[in-house]
């Protein structure tokens, strides 16, 4: 249970990460084509990928216990 609850945390925070690096009124996210712009990408790659995967061991451990 607790590494679904951190799963679903972790996918809220990535998303609102996310959300907060598009751009808005015609403008581009300060960190778009510096040295940093590959980092941030990967960071929120990373991520994703991070919350499905707790959010689906959380989910095989709570069936696998019942």
């Amino acid at each position: 249970m607790f590494l679904l609850v951190c799963g679903i945390a972790v996918f809220v925070v990535t998303g609102a990460t996310f959300v907060a690096l598009l751009p808005r009124g015609g403008k581009t996210h300060r960190w778009v084509n510096t040295e940093w712009e590959p980092y941030v990408s990967v960071a929120v790659c990373s991520g994703l990928a991070l919350s499905f995967t707790m959010v689906l061991s959380g989910l095989l451990n709570m069936l696998g216990s019942s």
